[in-house]
């Protein structure tokens, strides 16, 4: 059940705590790693002189770096033995940066427990994609021994299954359904999607679907009622002449049978689902376990005890957070399996960077969107959540935004003609936002005043441009920069929600001419090379990021050894199907 290593480190590293205390020791250290994780940003690229390339690129890179094409160079990053003689060979400090990203990176391997999976029925599987077919039926395979291997192992008998963020529930309906035909409690904070997960749950055959009875005769009057008269065949105005009586005291029912809730009957031996809607702010689940032991699903064993686990793919943000806390704050949580994602939506617990981190942008709200910086919030459920990480050489390790965002990348994934597109993308933003800078749309930010007496006031990294929110455009918009910035600007002035900032929109950018415009992309066109190396690099050494954030997260757990007796991190999903695939495992001690 447990692997050799807690974490799946390379094997250069002779144990667990190495590993730890240089990671943690390179992510503090590492000025070119600082730089690419935290300190650029893609909207900024253009609005410094000489440029973002110049000033984030150590200078006996740059020539090499250029000379690459686009896939060849993620090649070299992340793919290339770099043992061997490279043609152009790159410089030995670049050579020396690569390897040193490549051992940090926690191991992404797959390598399933079992040969055959049981395969998802077709209706259990009705509304998932390749991807979600291949993720749940892993993780529920993998739940399943997980649970097994804790009743042998740690003579603790897993009673119910809560999903955080169940969403749609397919992961609790394949648990629930057979083979496995466990006890599933599903938390989900949108109404909208647990409606969506009880029609799945019909047709899956785990719930059943209303018998309403209804007066035919009055169901009639009633669709006939809903057309015009001048339009009703002979039967509806033979039915309209004579209408049926009843009744004062009978009050019919016309609600659609979508408005009637799914049945569903606990059975000795199958599975069962109970929805509970809800967000949860921590890792308190006190209010979850009262309605369990309320309304208990079925019986359970060892004299009516719960014994939870909390399971949940790819819960967002401090969610993985409330899943990995759960086991420390309740007692009937025995065991959790935790898959995060989006690790842009996790808050910060530590606060804006100091004069400490001189590289790192505070997390700037855009202009159209919240007014608060999400730093300054200082978030106590935010990263990190482990406290050799909160004080890591007395100041901690912080996160921004941007770092956070990289994390979410998947560069091993990327094809040639992905990686143009988005380079395309990325592009034009950056030079639509150096178009704003120039109009006066938006104006350079400094983010330390240098009144501390550090020197930092002037250093290209201690100034930024506001963000702007623009999102997705429509397909066309990306044909061309002129079809592009014609597209933004039409969404961002006809956006209601930021009336306000539509008018200065209008103001600054509805005269702009298609000259300006090409005149624009004729200037830093021949730069773009430059953008899609940086993004490149920023991309891979994000894939330390997200070893920092999970070995945060596993270090929790490891930080209460009174309460957890086992923990560890391991690969559950492929990651070119699934690259967001590891998922944090702690087992709590067993009680007396």
């Amino acid at each position: 059940m447990k692997p050799k290593k807690p974490l799946p480190y390379p094997d250069c590293w002779d144990s667990t705590e190495a590993y730890v205390e240089q990671l943690l020791d390179f992510a503090t250290t590492s000025d070119t790693f600082q730089i690419l994780c935290g300190a650029v940003h893609i909207l900024d690229f253009f609005t410094n002189e000489p440029g973002l390339f110049q000033m984030v690129i150590p200078q006996e890179w740059q020539a090499y770096v250029l000379q690459c094409e686009p896939m060849k160079f993620l090649d070299v990053l992340m793919r290339d033995d770099l043992d061997l003689p490279l043609d152009p060979q790159p410089p030995e400090s670049l050579l020396r940066y690569i390897k040193d990203i490549r051992r940090f990176s926690l191991g992404r391997e797959f390598f399933p427990k079992k040969e055959k999976l049981p395969k998802l029925t077709r209706m259990v599987s009705v509304g998932m994609k390749p991807k979600k077919v291949h993720e749940v039926s892993n993780f529920a395979s993998y739940v399943d021994t997980l649970a097994s291997d804790i009743a042998a192992g740690y003579h603790t008998e897993i009673t119910h299954f809560v999903d955080f963020g169940s969403g749609q529930n397919y992961l609790g309906r394949a648990l629930a359904s057979s083979p496995y035909n466990k006890q599933i409690i599903a938390v989900e904070g949108r109404e909208h999607n647990i409606t969506g997960a009880k029609e799945f749950d019909m047709h899956a055959g785990i719930s059943e679907k209303p018998k309403v009875m209804r007066n035919k005769k009055l169901w009639l009057q009633k669709l006939d009622s809903m057309v015009p008269e001048d339009q009703l065949d002979d039967k509806a105005l033979k039915r309209a002449a004579n209408p049926p009586k009843i009744s004062s005291d009978y009050v019919p029912d016309f609600r659609p049978i979508s408005d009637f809730d799914a049945i569903y009957t606990p059975e000795d031996g199958k599975g069962f689902i109970r929805y509970i809607e809800g967000r949860l702010e921590s890792g308190d689940l006190a209010d979850v376990i009262g309605q369990i032991e309320q309304y208990p699903l079925a019986k359970t064993n060892q004299d009516d005890r719960l014994a939870l686990m909390a399971i949940s793919i790819h819960s967002c943000g401090n969610l993985s957070h409330y899943g990995i806390r759960s086991l420390v704050l309740n007692p009937r949580v025995q065991a959790i399996a935790i898959v995060g994602c989006c690790y842009n939506l996790m808050t910060e617990k530590l606060g804006p960077p100091t004069y400490k981190h001189p590289y790192m942008r505070p997390s700037l709200q855009a202009l159209n969107g919240r007014v608060v910086r999400e730093s300054a919030r200082r978030d106590p459920q935010g990263f990190p959540i482990s406290d050799r990480l909160s004080s890591y050489k007395q100041h901690g390790i912080r996160l921004n935004i941007t770092a956070r965002m990289m994390a979410c990348q998947a560069p091993q994934n990327w094809t040639e003609a992905e990686s143009d597109s988005f380079f395309t993308r990325h592009f034009y933003r950056a030079v639509l936002q150096k178009m704003f800078l120039d109009r006066g749309v938006i104006s350079k930010i400094q983010h330390d005043s240098g009144q501390n007496g550090h020197g930092l006031s002037q250093s290209p990294f201690n100034f930024s441009t506001n963000p702007v929110i623009i999102g997705s455009l429509r397909k066309s918009c990306y044909k061309s920069f002129q079809s592009y910035v014609r597209g933004a600007i039409t969404k961002l002035t006809t956006n209601s929600e930021y009336h306000e900032y539509c008018d200065i929109i209008k103001e600054k950018m509805l005269d702009v001419t298609d000259e300006e415009i090409a005149r624009y992309e004729g200037s830093y066109g021949p730069r773009k090379q430059e953008l899609s190396a940086i993004w490149s690099l920023m991309a891979f050494s994000s894939v330390v990021t997200e070893s920092l954030i999970v070995t945060d997260r596993w270090l929790f757990l490891q930080q209460h050894p009174e309460v957890v007796q086992d923990s560890w991190v391991e690969t559950v999903f492929d990651y070119c199907e699934s690259p967001r695939n590891l998922v944090v495992v702690g087992i709590k001690r067993p009680t007396s």
